[in-house]
């Protein structure tokens, strides 16, 4: 069982927006801070059953824009070099998911932020740097996310469906000690991955966002395994902000009963404010919606984890 934890290496490098994540209690904004707090948040995420969490090195909407994003939150330069700021953020958290057993679906790029890479050779770039950074790192709980929604209009058409493949391909080419990462992308809300990318992928990614009828959602899984280009596999959604958890037939539970894993995406309310997506997050188990899921997957997991404060 996951969540989708996107900004946990979060930064703004424009100067314009970075003050819309200005801490309360500061008056400014602290990216040390953040991950610090994610990373003291792990633990008790883990007591709850939580194995896994996406992370990614582009982070994710943090406010509902449209288009290309004005803030600039990427762990690359612009020829596709790694910030070494962004990438001492990610070893605390993957370093601290090593220690606690927890799997980290690393994501490389997402849309709004691709443009910051400036032509397709600095987006190979960055992917052959990144995975070469986590294998000399000998991480070994750490799945490869190529891009978040790949088919959500990016930059640069090596990160759209048609394309995407390839660079699946080129990170599974990377091997150490006789391992490899496992590889895939995943495509937005309710769609069904096209056949070039399950064929090429480790692991099915499926998202259940605007998917508000569980049987539907089983309906995803099964169409998956019907795809002559599926061979046995696993298949999870990393991104769902479905929260009816209360109810007995819910996407959660109904992903559970067909043997795949479900990925909890938390926007919240008031500009996400109160959720996992928007800085500066709480990233502690604060809010109804965030308790709700915490208890059942507790429940679900078999796991040991104290009641949720009220």
């Amino acid at each position: 069982m996951n969540a989708r934890m996107a900004n946990g290496i979060f930064d703004d490098l424009n100067p314009s927006t970075c003050i819309f994540w200005n801490y309360p209690d500061t008056g400014s904004w602290d990216p040390e801070r953040n991950t610090q707090e994610f990373v003291a948040a792990m633990p008790v995420w883990r007591k709850y059953g939580l194995l896994s969490f996406t992370l990614n090195l582009q982070g994710g909407r943090p406010r509902s824009y449209t288009g290309e994003e004005p803030c600039h939150n990427s762990a690359f330069q612009s020829n596709g070099t790694l910030d070494k700021a962004y990438f001492r953020r990610a070893e605390r958290i993957l370093e601290e998911a090593d220690r606690l057993r927890m799997a980290t679906i690393l994501g490389c790029f997402y849309f709004g932020q691709d443009q910051r890479l400036r032509d397709e050779s600095a987006v190979i770039h960055a992917l052959e740097e990144t995975v070469t950074w986590v294998g000399e790192k000998g991480y070994r709980n750490v799945l490869l996310e190529i891009n978040n929604e790949c088919d959500n209009g990016y930059h640069h058409t090596i990160l759209c469906p048609d394309r995407i493949h390839q660079l699946i391909n080129l990170a599974k080419t990377f091997t150490w000690r006789g391992g490899r990462l496992l590889v895939g992308t995943s495509f937005g809300g309710g769609v069904i991955p096209t056949d070039n990318v399950v064929a090429a992928s480790d692991f099915v990614l499926l998202h259940g966002n605007g998917v508000h009828d569980p049987a539907r959602l089983a309906r995803m899984v099964d169409q998956v395994r019907y795809l002559s280009s599926y061979s046995p596999k696993p298949i999870l959604f990393n991104e769902d902000p479905a929260c009816n958890f209360d109810q007995p037939n819910n996407n959660m539970l109904t992903a559970v009963r067909t043997y795949a894993s479900w990925g909890f995406l938390d926007v919240g309310k008031n500009n996400y404010r109160d959720g996992y997506q928007s800085p500066p997050v709480n990233w502690g188990i604060n809010t109804m919606r965030k308790r709700a899921f915490f208890r059942l997957l507790k429940d679900v997991t078999g796991s040991r984890g104290d009641e949720p404060e009220p």
